[in-house]
């Protein structure tokens, strides 16, 4: 594997590193806690063929764009709150126990939409309940991935958060066309509805099997169990020299972290997140990096797609649903390329900008070929049609080549190591946000805006042109760089290492005012007695000036209360 990987991947660290790191392990480890990204490619692939499906319609008519899209909507509305709620439970109780409680409420909400039996109610509530599961697993698994990876590939191994995703949605869509030929009645859409919790059950199944991140371990000062755990997933002795480097510079970043800011809470956080330039940009560049990736429009074809095949001129839902299920393996195949041969390799600065002109082509092309000529009911479809579908296709690669993975392996690896849970919690519920809102107003949009919907595909094509320079002035190249190397990269220089130190000080400790109490006594002390200077005393400006001192002395402890 690790020849094979030297020949694939191209960049320092991997030529450097001992190739014992690149076992089996750390790819189970990476396997295990991305089916938690499976569950939300599966659900998107599953809802949105069973809500063209006939039984699902006749059942409690929601063949209205409103209902379809509050259907598909409710579940990343779910994400939402779940990734919220991910930042603080993530770093109370660990990595591993919040993966496998997001299974648990996925599980649960699976079986209640599947006992729904096409109600709408109970579905709402299922799906919702789903999504708490799914935006927990969408926080905790990049990180946990990313600080269990070795640096060569730890974009690798974080991009296959988003190649579960696919690989998801592409089994739901072909099961959704084996059901719409071997099914009738009910249940058509209740067999599809109950197989999708088999993700959340292989996550629960295999994380209780898998080791806490060393990362977080030594942050709970679990030091020997760290130590143990790096040992075992790098496959190295523990006194060998890669493995007593990358320790030290997890204790020594630990260390910084602890020396500028202590026990902070959220909000000393959340003021070091945003009055720090290089924070604030890393903060900004995640939220930005995950609402382009929304309105590239991806997840609006994802769940959309037999409807836009319909659109397309594909007739009859068998058919739709076959070329939803061709595009899921186009999305698979290459969404493997990227993280076998770019990631790591081209870059993600590269692999984004690549991306976004292929998407803004498919999609101008998609949405004037729908404007000016559109599909006719009943007449076949013409040469420039097949090529639209084709750029469906494509658009599909291009967003694997880049925005897919890209934007979760950035958002985990670029922030402070301090802020990095709070800043993927931030990137993922604006993600979760952006998603919900192009779920809830593609149905809207692709009935409304121009015939067959044309103005929706040149709306999503004129932002990835936006994006293309978003990327190009803003967005530095990460690969092969260690996640303790990420502050350099953005410009933390020694000047403002006293500014880093100075905005954690802003919450009040009983104990830490002790501690500076015999500080301030000397400098009153000192303020209070004359001093004497060539047989005489120091004037009243001069104790003025010691009384000053003590106050600053004073209300700085305080600052750092």
């Amino acid at each position: 594997m690790s020849s094979l990987l030297r020949y694939i991947v191209k960049n320092d660290a991997m030529k450097n590193d001992p190739k014992e790191i690149y076992g089996w392990r750390v790819y189970l480890l990476a396997c295990s806690a991305c089916f938690g990204a499976m569950s939300f490619g599966w659900d998107s692939g599953v809802i949105g063929g069973v809500i063209n499906l006939d039984s699902f319609i006749a059942k409690d008519d929601v063949a209205t764009a409103n209902l379809q899209g509050n259907i598909v909507s409710v579940l990343q509305a779910g994400c939402f709150v779940g990734a919220l709620v991910a930042y603080p439970l993530t770093d109370i109780f660990g990595r591993r126990p919040c993966l496998m409680g997001g299974a648990l409420f996925t599980l649960a909400g699976v079986a209640m939409q599947a006992a729904a039996s096409g109600h709408l109610e109970p579905m709402y509530i299922g799906r919702f309940i789903s999504g708490l599961g799914v935006g927990c697993s969408s926080v905790v698994n990049p990180i946990y991935v990313t600080e269990n990876a070795p640096r060569a590939i730890r974009g690798l191994l974080t991009g296959l958060y988003q190649m579960f995703i696919v690989t998801g949605g592409m089994i739901a869509f072909w099961g959704n066309y084996a059901v719409s030929i071997h099914l009738s009645g009910p249940a058509q859409y209740i067999v599809p509805l109950s197989i999708q919790g088999l993700p959340p059950l292989l996550l629960f199944s295999l994380m209780a099997l898998c080791n806490e991140s060393p990362r977080y371990l030594a942050r709970k000062d679990r030091w020997e169990e760290a130590k143990a755990v790096l040992t075992r997933i790098r496959n190295l002795p523990s006194d060998h020299p890669y493995l007593q480097d990358e320790f030290q510079e997890i204790a020594d970043q630990l260390e910084y972290e602890r020396r500028l800011i202590g026990d902070a809470g959220f909000w000393t956080l959340q003021r070091e997140m945003w009055t720090i330039p290089t924070n604030r940009k890393r903060a900004i560049l995640s939220i930005t990096l995950m609402i382009c990736q929304q309105m590239t429009g991806t997840n609006a074809i994802n769940t959309y797609a037999p409807q836009i095949f319909k659109n397309l001129g594909i007739t009859g839902t068998s058919n739709s649903l076959l070329s939803t299920g061709v595009y899921g393996i186009v999305k698979v195949i290459s969404c493997g390329l990227f993280l076998l041969f770019m990631a790591d390799s081209l870059g993600r600065r590269r692999s984004l900008l690549v991306s976004s002109v292929g998407q803004a082509f498919c999609m101008f092309y998609i949405g004037l070929y729908v404007r000016i000529s559109p599909p006719v009911d009943g007449e076949p479809v013409p040469g420039a049609g097949y090529f639209a579908l084709v750029c469906i296709f494509v658009f599909a690669a291009f967003f694997q080549f880049g925005w897919g993975p890209a934007c979760w392996i950035l958002v985990s690896e670029i922030p402070a190591a301090r802020l990095r849970p709070m800043n993927v919690a931030l990137g993922a519920a604006t993600q979760w946000l952006f998603n919900f809102v192009v779920a809830r107003a593609v149905p809207n949009m692709l009935a409304t805006v121009g015939a067959h919907g044309y103005g929706t595909y040149l709306i999503f094509g004129s932002f990835c042109v936006c994006m293309f320079f978003f990327v190009w002035f803003f967005i530095p190249e990460t690969k092969g760089v260690s996640l303790e190397q990420m502050d350099k990269l953005f410009g933390v220089t020694e000047e403002e290492r006293p500014e880093l130190s100075m905005s954690s000080r802003h919450s009040f400790s009983v104990r830490s005012m002790l501690a500076k109490a015999p500080i301030i006594v000397k400098s009153i002390v000192a303020a209070m007695k004359p001093t004497p200077v060539s047989g005489r005393t120091v004037s009243s400006t001069r104790r003025t000036e010691s009384s000053a001192m003590a106050a600053l002395i004073f209300s700085n402890s305080c600052l750092t209360l």
